[in-house]
């Protein structure tokens, strides 16, 4: 068991005294088997009346509500977890499923459905000509030896880039400049999958990397494959390794954009400044 500390900044700089309308939060980690929440605590300024639920894929929301008009806001989570996912090579694939191309059961398909969905159209020649170097039709090989194939096309073809833009870059337009994000790669990975007939989702959360490494910065993004007898498994095409105990998950979702760690909106004069920390530590 690992423990982590990781504390989450938010602060906005308004121009001017606006009013808050509501601020959806998605900072509190995914508990499970494999992770625990030892302490947390949300502090923000001006203060907000929190509400929390789950949301449709079971991620905790929490909606702040303020009930003053402010030219500032802080968002200061800190959170406490266990560690548990120690051996992510620890899994077996059912027989139905150890070999591509497999068919889900048709119980799962009705779940599924909609992750196997892709968002760009497949008779797109780029990502098609693409998909062509990590399968070629009739091609029988071990399920998780194509998804490791896929992971490490994405990692050693493209460049990573820490793009501030908001949104996720088109797949398409990610194997057309070669570069992205940590979200752009792990949508990516999600079109394609999605293409090969897998159910697939997107995950965001943290990682924590050694001060050596490349800056991938402390917010992450990567990819789920759900695979019968194993569940949601992750794959990250940003360092091109299987998830495993330095990631942290807090939110996932069917379509990347819907699951920002920060979303809200104000009510008055424009001008904005924004600045954003995150650290996580191991303890």
């Amino acid at each position: 068991m690992q423990r982590y500390k990781i504390l989450h900044r938010t602060y906005y700089n308004f121009s001017a005294a606006v009013q808050l309308g509501p601020h959806a939060l998605r900072l509190r980690p995914r508990e499970g088997h494999n992770l625990r929440i030892e302490s947390s605590k949300l502090d923000i300024s001006p203060r907000a009346n929190l509400q929390w639920f789950f949301d449709v894929e079971d991620n905790s929301v929490a909606i702040a509500t303020f009930d003053r008009s402010t030219n500032q806001l802080l968002i200061e989570s800190e959170v406490i977890i266990q560690q548990y996912d120690q051996t992510p090579f620890n899994f077996l694939v059912t027989d139905a499923a150890a070999d591509y191309p497999f068919t889900y059961a048709a119980e799962d398909e009705l779940v599924l459905a909609p992750y196997r969905v892709a968002a760009e159209e497949p008779g797109d020649d780029a990502l098609a000509e693409w998909i062509k170097g990590i399968w070629q039709p009739g091609e029988s090989l071990p399920t998780f030896a194509l998804l490791q194939r896929l992971n490490g096309a994405i990692h050693q073809g493209c460049s990573y880039r820490l793009r501030e833009e908001p949104g996720v870059q088109a797949a398409t337009r990610t194997l057309e400049l070669g570069t992205g994000s940590c979200r752009d790669f792990a949508q990516l990975f999600i079109e394609v999958a999605r293409h090969l007939g897998f159910a697939a989702r997107f995950v965001s959360g943290y990682l924590h990397a050694p001060p050596t490494t490349i800056d991938f910065g402390s917010t992450h993004a990567w990819a789920e494959v759900y695979l019968p007898g194993v569940g949601w498994k992750g794959f990250d095409p940003t360092v091109g390794e299987l998830v495993g105990p330095n990631h942290i998950a807090v939110a996932v979702a069917r379509l990347p954009e819907s699951v920002p760690p920060v979303a809200g909106s104000f009510v008055g004069p424009p001008g904005t400044a924004l600045d954003v920390g995150v650290w996580v530590s191991a303890l």
